[in-house]
């Protein structure tokens, strides 16, 4: 049987370059009109029985090529479990080899979260008694930008994920908030919601997310660094976003993302605003510890170095918030490869941990919320 390669479908993103023997050659295409590249997503048909070594020949070049070392990519043979397959990284070529025993294989540099599975979980969520949902505005590709509201309380708090489309992880940590927040049986969430008010945007970038991106929209402009001046033509996605949090104000604010290279899921804080207090800040810290000690999913040694004062860079969304209204705001960063401290060797960070440190999040939320 011939072999055949196809990335033609929502998040895919694969160009074949060559087949020899059980060899397939491949490059990962840019994210459009921008150099960016990384998220690699595709399937295989016709291999059933045959051992295939893919190589992505362009790895070398991606955005982050330095988190290649360690990484391992994820397979599925029915879109719902994504395992590991053994991964390797050298001269700037990406390899792994799997024996394939299905008719179709699908492989992916993480667990792929689809538009359709975003409609699906905005419909489902929507539902909910006590959610209510608007469309803020659209993308350059015409996409609705979903917003979920759920909680009376004075307390303004915002939860947004997926600015940049290829870290999936965002999403899924943000359908594991959502169930969470939504689920009447549970305490802590019912408690929150009578002390504040959530504003949830699940995907803020959903033109690059059904494209196959790793980082931009439609336009090729990376959203996290737009926030100081969105404009229509550029950026009308955090435009609209930024709009609705000027009119509900932001108390307590995380901007959900993957990392490429380090094993652990770790929070980026504001310091270097030019507002930064030690004892605002203090707020953040102890958001982290309270974490770190909810979950094991989560730990405070790694992480990106601190801005110095005055250094911020207020064109991101964290330091934007902090700075524009007084929020407690942070960046969570979710791996790519494993969360190390409590390893998985055959999901690695998946889907399911996800949603586990999302309800941790939430916990983390109600025992501090009159603090914040």
């Amino acid at each position: 049987m011939t072999v055949h390669i196809n990335a033609a479908f929502d998040s895919g993103n694969i160009r074949l370059v060559r087949i020899e023997g059980d060899r397939v050659d491949l490059e990962i295409a840019a994210d459009h009109l921008s150099d960016f590249y990384q998220w690699f997503h595709f399937r295989v048909a016709g291999a059933k029985g045959r051992t295939l070594t893919f190589r992505i020949l362009n790895a070398g070049g991606a955005a982050y090529a330095f988190g290649w070392p360690g990484y391992a990519t994820r397979w599925s043979t029915d879109r719902e479990a994504w395992r590991t397959t053994d991964t390797s990284y050298a001269n700037g070529v990406l390899e792994f080899t799997r024996t394939i025993d299905s008719d179709v294989i699908w492989f992916a540099y993480f667990a792929p979260y689809s538009m359709e599975r975003h409609h699906d979980l905005v419909a489902r969520i929507a539902a909910q008694p006590g959610v209510s949902h608007r469309q803020l505005g659209t993308s350059l590709d015409g996409q609705a930008i979903d917003y979920l509201s759920v909680g009376e309380g004075p307390k303004q708090i915002w939860f947004y994920a997926r600015q940049h489309p290829g870290e999936t992880m965002a999403e899924w940590f943000m359908e594991g908030l959502l169930e969470k927040l939504t689920d009447a049986d549970n305490a802590n969430a019912q408690a929150l919601r009578r002390k504040a008010t959530f504003h949830l945007v699940p995907n803020m970038n959903p033109d690059g997310s059904r494209r196959g991106h790793l980082r931009t929209n439609a336009a090729g402009v990376n959203l996290n660094r737009e926030w100081h001046t969105p404009t229509p033509e550029r950026s009308p996605e955090v435009l609209c976003v930024r709009a609705r949090m000027d009119e509900t104000g932001v108390d307590f604010a995380m901007d959900v993302h993957g990392d490429e290279a380090i094993p652990a899921n770790f929070l980026a804080g504001y310091e270097g605003i030019p507002s930064w207090t030690d004892a605002h800040g203090e707020k953040f810290y102890e958001y982290g510890r309270r974490l770190a000690a909810q979950t094991p999913e989560f730990q405070l040694d790694l992480g990106y170095e601190k801005s110095s004062p005055g250094t911020a860079n207020l064109s991101m969304s964290t330091n934007q918030l902090a700075e524009r209204f007084g929020a407690v705001a942070m960046t969570l960063e979710m791996p790519f490869k494993d969360h190390d401290a409590n390893a998985d060797p055959e999901f690695a960070w998946s889907p399911a941990r996800c949603k586990v440190l999302a309800h941790a999040s939430i916990d983390t939320l109600a025992g501090m919320i009159d603090e914040i």
